[in-house]
């Protein structure tokens, strides 16, 4: 079902627009880099790091996240959701207290995989940093909110990525809301009315928006009623509504162009499917993607690929002319079964599809025209379970696992590691590759890699 939707925002008045160049050149918008493949095509950092070698700087990050930094000209941007201190938050309620014999919900919710343990009331923050020097440039409250359900052990509750487009840079909080600040921290507008979301098995929320000309394509796929929005990026109001028939989703809308028509590519449980940016029609879908999918897709030379891999195995490469059901059509280039991605999306570099099998180490390269593997699965000494998606950048292409390594290998038809290194902390969010340098946010730090 698709309606526009009128609704209640904040909205300040928009001054000149603050477009930061960047004295080297190039930028790292969206967690999946520029084009959606997780690609720099100009960036070439190192290739060989510790936690006390080839690091320009490192910050401590308050609370917690996973969304990846992004950055523009000199500002690196990240989120967190960082506790409050008990004494405040006792002062701070967010709902009316439970009437005598009734339950009290608010606190109870799972870790994933049953239990649950109390729920702390956090605030929710965007922080700016000087990208030479890692000093702390803004830092700006976006909301304090009690979540209204918990989340995977391994997960927080600011795992979306932000966005910019050089003017604005865009956080969302999933239930909490999407905020627009601009580079210099005033905020522009606030989106909080999209509802509260109920995932899977409680694992939590991460679906990341998309910046799309005029447009942020915002993912909002649950157990309750999914659907994508479509918002003028200037002042949060909502250009159209896509219901969706989906389940908890956590992948991150990919943005291409076919015909002259500009399409949004979604995974999805049922159906990967694609959507006229304009309009928010449905143009083509086709099923197969297993339970609960995260993976993003890419796109390259005429095909889109899209894949799963949590309770089976989905890969297909699609052509994104087709219409209504293309299961079993030509559109569908070719599709493969097994070693397929589940929470690490793929990298699509110089017509090469790498992806991990899994959560796992295991690496597999294809022939994106022809699904011809060109090697693995491959396990790579060092990686084990992996939540990072690889990027590639300077000819190599870097695998990072939650014990914080990151394995180098080649951009090439054959499994080379060059070389194996770590920040000495977790690492769940997909580092970020600008000119000589790469980003990566850990557990703990924000770290800038540069052979100085």
């Amino acid at each position: 079902m698709l309606r526009a939707l009128t609704t209640t925002i904040l909205a300040v008045p928009l001054l000149s627009p603050v477009l930061l160049s960047s004295a080297s050149g190039e930028n790292w918008p969206h967690w999946r880099g520029e084009g959606g493949n997780s690609v720099s095509t100009t960036a070439t950092p190192p290739t060989t790091w510790s936690p006390t070698e080839n690091i320009r700087w490192k910050v401590k990050l308050p609370g917690r996240g996973s969304g990846s930094p992004v950055i523009w000209g000199n500002r690196v941007f990240v989120t967190s959701a960082v506790p409050v201190p008990q004494r405040t938050a006792q002062t701070v309620s967010l709902s009316q207290p439970p009437q005598r014999g009734q339950r009290d919900q608010r606190d109870r919710g799972g870790r994933g995989r049953g239990g649950s343990a109390p729920l702390p009331m956090l605030e929710f923050r965007v922080f700016c940093y000087d990208r030479s020097t890692g000093k702390l440039i803004w830092d700006e409250l976006a909301t304090v909110a009690k979540p209204h359900e918990g989340t995977h052990s391994t997960n927080g509750f600011a795992s979306a990525s932000p966005c910019t487009d050089g003017e604005c840079v865009y956080a969302h909080f999933g239930s909490r809301g999407l905020f627009c600040y601009s580079m210099d921290g005033e905020l522009k507008w606030k989106r909080e009315d999209f509802g509260k979301m109920s995932t899977r098995a409680t694992f939590g929320e991460g679906s990341s928006p998309t910046i799309a000309g005029d447009a942020i394509i915002v993912p909002w796929d649950h157990e309750g009623p999914s659907a994508l929005y479509s918002l003028n990026k200037k002042t949060g109001r909502t250009i159209w509504k896509t219901e969706r028939d989906e389940p908890t989703c956590w992948a991150t809308p990919l943005i291409i162009e076919q015909g002259g028509r500009q399409q949004i590519v979604m995974n999805g449980q049922n159906n990967a499917r694609a959507y006229d940016l304009q309009t928010g029609e449905e143009l083509w879908r086709c099923g197969g993607q297993t339970q609960r999918p995260v993976a993003c897709a890419v796109s390259g030379d005429g095909l889109v690929f899209v894949g799963s891999g949590f309770r089976g195995s989905f890969l297909g490469a699609f052509r994104p002319d087709g219409s209504g059901d293309i299961a079993g059509s030509p559109s569908v280039a070719w599709s493969v079964g097994r070693d397929t991605p589940d929470i690490a999306s793929p990298v699509l570099s110089e017509g090469r599809l790498y992806f991990h099998k899994g959560k796992t180490g295991v690496i597999s390269c294809l022939d994106a025209a022809s699904g011809k593997t060109l090697f693995g699965p491959s396990r790579v000494p060092g990686l084990n379970s992996i939540y990072a998606s690889p990027v590639a950048a300077g000819g190599h292409v870097y695998l990072t696992g939650r014990s914080g390594t990151t394995v180098v290998i080649k951009d090439a038809d054959r499994f080379e590691i060059v070389s194996t290194n770590s920040v000495g902390e977790t690492v769940d969010a997909t580092p970020a590759p600008v000119d000589s340098e790469l980003f990566i946010r850990g557990e703990q730090h924000l770290s800038c890699v540069a052979a100085d």
